[in-house]
């Protein structure tokens, strides 16, 4: 649309007031799950939550927050704090993940972007390695993104290319990896035909090198490093298809378990260890089991394993793999460009905003909330704080965190009278439940329901009204299960305690003294997901949503 036809003016409700002070909480990494000893929202006391819950049922459910709902590809596909505030905040559903990554790589957009031309500088006297999982599950990475990376950056001036693959297995049939193998191999004659030196460096299978996960056993990692960096493993051949099948023969490993393994020359000597001056690219685009990977190509200070060697490298995640960390922080792939986001339009209706969380999720309720946009959009109208989160210490020796700061700051905005809008992030739930310490977990969330309280009561003194939801789970889950739903044992005997986010729905609640009487939530949007939220919320301040955004979660019943 030309920008002449374009108007940030939204229609008034036509039966919802304005000028209402309206409370946005959202409670970070609590979802919800069937009570048991290791859903620590249900064993904590949470009053509050609870009586939101337990009050008229037309004012509480539940709502999606990972998968599609989220933009990212399949259901499988848990949802994070990133994604989940761009819904909250955008109220539509953008690509995330791989559909992302797809349109970099179709429009060309990849090879122009900050992160390419940050590895490109290594091109000239060094060589680019890529490291990921071969094959086309499309859950964690797809080989055709590989294959038209490769294509790409050989167009772009890589003249030395070194393929460090992790046979899959897992989300594919087992014994496929030597498919996928013999089509990247194919491709690499196709390289070197055209003068360019590319070739499989080295290899393993993805459980058993480099994609662990939530930090489960940094040994996976180290088998990877020293193949890949160091140049060393138990296995050496002078060809990668044969390596793949000799080891499925010879150690009866399947795919995922292939032992690590290095290529080498005539001489006996690896061909593609990372060096200084070298560029590196992690080519998975899902985030759970790269993280740990980038942490010891990024970090100086690391101690989880004996590194040996720290090549000085540039390297690039396919996409940024998590957004609090900034890890890593060069990326091929940006977030995507979110506009005319609901907060954005609500501060250019006169709707004046306050926004406040701690510093490991002040970015969400602010940047992410925002559409990946830094600052204000109207600083007159706006006031954002953060409240320095505690650092050098694990979030499970002070769970309560700063839930009680931001419960504060956030009641005097209240009481001030100066703002319609106050949005919070209450981010214990998901960092203390990231931990795995249960006992402190149940600990964080009775605290994150106290700032809950200090909230609702500010706007009941106001006669305002309140929307508290959540942006994915986590603390309501806290152990692996089995097919069955029994929670899993490790070799030991010992339960094994989840520390990841979860594919659970989150509970909306709305209500307060200025909530008009008849608002309820609709029944025919049953699929409802974080991104019905915004359009909700603008209702709630007494305008109707844009046309293009998802619909919104209430209506008015005629009294």
């Amino acid at each position: 649309m030309g920008s002449s036809e374009f108007s940030w003016k939204l229609p008034d409700h036509p039966k919802l007031p304005k000028d209402k002070i309206v409370a946005v909480v959202v409670l970070d990494g609590w979802g919800e799950a069937d009570p048991d000893k290791y859903n620590c929202i249900h064993v904590a006391e949470t009053p509050t939550m609870d009586s939101l819950k337990q009050g008229a049922p037309e004012k509480w459910r539940l709502i999606k927050a990972h998968g599609t709902a989220v933009g990212l590809p399949s259901e499988d596909d848990m949802g994070n704090s990133e994604v989940g505030h761009n819904a909250l905040g955008a109220g539509r559903i953008f690509a995330q993940g791989a559909k992302l990554v797809d349109l970099a790589l179709a429009s060309g957009k990849i090879f122009e972007g900050e992160g390419f031309n940050y590895i490109k500088e290594s091109f000239q006297t060094g060589t680019m390695h890529l490291i990921g999982l071969l094959s086309d599950g499309g859950v964690h990475s797809r080989l055709d993104q590989l294959q038209l990376l490769l294509k790409g950056s050989a167009v772009h001036g890589a003249k030395k290319i070194r393929v460090h693959i992790l046979t899959d297995g897992r989300d594919v049939l087992d014994g496929s990896s030597v498919g996928f193998l013999e089509t990247l191999e194919n491709d690499l004659v196709q390289l070197r035909e055209r003068g360019i030196d590319a070739q499989v460096a080295s290899g393993g299978g993805r459980m058993y090198v480099t994609m662990d996960r939530y930090e489960n056993d940094w040994e996976v990692v180290k088998r990877g490093w020293d193949a890949q960096v160091l140049g060393e493993a138990p296995y050496k051949f002078r060809d990668a298809v044969e390596a793949v099948k000799k080891l499925r023969e010879d150690t009866k490993a399947n795919d995922q378990y292939i032992p690590p393994f290095v290529i080498v020359d005539e001489n006996g000597k690896a061909v593609g260890p990372i060096v200084d001056g070298d560029a590196v690219v992690t080519i998975n685009f899902r985030a759970d089991r790269m993280v740990m990977l980038a942490k010891a190509l990024e970090y100086e200070n690391f101690d989880k394993f004996d590194r040996v060697r720290y090549p000085k490298i540039r390297y690039a995640g396919m996409l940024q793999y998590d957004g609090e960390l900034k890890l890593p922080n060069h990326y091929l792939v940006s977030p995507p460009e979110i506009e005319r986001t609901s907060g954005e339009y609500l501060v250019y209706n006169g709707v004046r905003t306050f926004a406040c969380s701690e510093t490991v999720k002040f970015g969400h309720v602010t940047f992410f909330w925002n559409g990946n946009r830094s600052g204000y959009f109207k600083p007159e109208m706006e006031e954002y704080v953060e409240i320095p989160s505690d650092s050098g210490i694990s979030f499970n020796v002070q769970p309560l965190m700063k839930a009680l700061e931001i419960g504060e700051k956030a009641r005097d905005a209240i009481l001030s009278g100066k703002f319609h809008q106050i949005r919070v992030n209450i981010p214990n739930g998901d960092m203390v439940g990231h931990t795995g310490d249960v006992e402190a977990t149940v600990v964080a969330c009775k605290a994150a329901d106290e700032a809950v309280k200090m909230i609702l009561d500010a706007i009941e003194q106001v006669g305002g009204i309140y929307v508290v939801t959540a942006d994915h789970g986590n603390a309501e889950e806290m152990v692996k299960r089995d097919k069955k739903g029994q929670p899993s044992l490790d070799k030991s005997g010992n339960v094994q305690i989840l520390t990841s986010h979860t594919l659970q729905p989150v509970p909306i609640a709305i209500g307060g003294p200025g909530l008009s009487p008849g608002v309820r939530f609709r029944n025919d949007v049953p699929t409802g997901g974080l991104a019905n939220v915004a359009a909700t919320v603008i209702n709630l301040h007494g305008f109707e949503a844009p046309n293009d955004y998802e619909p919104t979660l209430i209506e008015v019943a005629d009294e």
